[in-house]
């Protein structure tokens, strides 16, 4: 159940690639360029997102250039820039800054007959924020949804955001919930994978998995850099008193375009008592 992928030298090669024994609807690819290199994919039945954690990219798709994608320092500094990809779709992600740091997400997906999606960017500025917690429940915590909500109608079943711990540790995903089951309208089913930071960037954290709420972990241990990929159970995390926690998020469907969580019956009480964690829920449908 999950697995914790330790902080490595990809390569630019993909952590998770095409279906991956752990989380087949999902794609991860963190990419380093330097000024004027280029990287090169292409996925038959995988939607996927360029998005610029640092840096800046002239993106293309299938021949359409997004030129200057990118403008914060680093995911401590500024909203993130994005590029979306339909299923099936020759991009080319070429770096016009010093360096650049990309992320290239991927959701499985079947093109809907009739509904043929595009190329599109999503702007800093473009970015739907959500904060919620409090520093006295160790819950404050900052989501940018980069493709989300707001563009439900131009992608497919994949999620890709931007989550923060507020402050210096605390918890998130907090209370623990899962979606590892199509049972609308209780709960969807949707695969998840992560990709940590912290700041300053020795910090730390840890990782919660389990199936059923009365099991206990595994737990692992999570640096920057660290993948944890989730097919199913509850996945809370927690950062270390003074750093902030950032993560990475590409969250699948299998069958629906509305992630639907159910929380773990002994802790749900929480959802009533934790400031704004309804709206933050609500956001995700």
């Amino acid at each position: 159940m999950g697995k914790h992928i330790p902080p490595f030298d990809n390569k630019n090669a993909p952590v998770v690639g095409v279906n991956d024994d752990t989380t087949p609807l999902c794609y991860f690819n963190p990419v380093r360029l330097k000024k004027g290199e280029s990287h090169r994919y292409k996925l038959d039945d995988y939607e996927s997102a360029v998005v610029l954690a640092g840096g800046t990219c002239d993106i293309t798709v299938d021949g359409e250039t997004f030129s200057d994608i990118g403008k914060r320092a680093s995911v401590w500094d500024g909203d993130p820039a994005a590029v979306y990809a339909p299923v099936g779709s020759d991009v080319t992600v070429t770096c016009v800054s010093d360096e650049a740091d990309v992320m290239i997400a991927g959701g499985r997906y079947e093109q809907e007959a009739g509904h043929a999606l595009s190329a599109f960017a999503v702007q800093p500025e473009e970015t739907d924020k959500i904060q919620y917690g409090s520093d006295d429940t160790k819950t404050h915590r900052k989501i940018k949804h980069i493709f989300g909500q707001k563009n439900a109608d131009k992608r497919g079943r994949m999620l890709v955001s931007e989550l923060f711990t507020v402050g210096a540790g605390g918890w998130s995903g907090f209370p623990p919930h899962k979606h590892d089951e199509d049972r609308a309208p209780q709960e969807t089913r949707y695969e998840e994978v992560y990709q940590f930071r912290f700041n300053p960037d020795f910090g730390f954290g840890a990782q919660f998995l389990y199936e059923h709420e009365d099991d206990c972990g595994p737990v692992y241990h999570v640096r920057t850099g660290s993948v944890i990929a989730i097919d199913k159970g509850y996945h809370p995390s927690v950062a270390a008193p003074g750093y902030e926690m950032y993560y990475f998020t590409i969250i699948v469907g299998e069958t629906s375009k509305s992630l639907v969580q159910h929380f773990d019956p002994h802790h749900e009480y929480q959802v009533h008592t934790i400031p704004g964690i309804k709206d933050m829920v609500a956001k995700f449908k």
